[in-house]
């Protein structure tokens, strides 16, 4: 199984943002450095289902939102993040995304 530890590296620190909380304080909650918070944050490092739902308790998040998604197999892969990344653009900017995937999406890689 192929897992995208970036898209959960992004979704931690929403949540954490979310919080308020800056990388030294989670990993103060969790007993971890900061260097291995932000390894995580940015899908640097592979961490496990145990760190992963100690992660989602402190940050009062479930456990679903950080993982759900993040199979790079899944045909609904990125869509989230897609999503929300077109939403935050302008007409404009939206315009020429959608313009650049039609011509992924039609191109023929060998």
């Amino acid at each position: 199984m192929d897992i995208d530890y970036k898209i959960i590296g992004q979704r931690i620190k929403e949540a954490r943002k979310r919080k308020g909380w800056s990388q030294e304080r989670l990993s103060e909650q969790i007993d971890v450095t900061t260097v291995f918070i932000s390894r995580v944050e940015r899908g640097a490092t592979q961490v496990n289902l145990r760190r992963l739902a100690q992660i989602s308790r402190v940050l009062n998040t479930s456990l679903e939102y950080l993982i759900v998604g993040s199979e790079t197999k899944r045909p609904n892969y990125l869509d989230k993040e897609l999503y929300e990344t077109l939403i935050n653009c302008t007409p404009e900017k939206q315009r020429l995304i959608y313009n650049i995937a039609q011509i992924v999406s039609n191109a023929r890689f060998v």
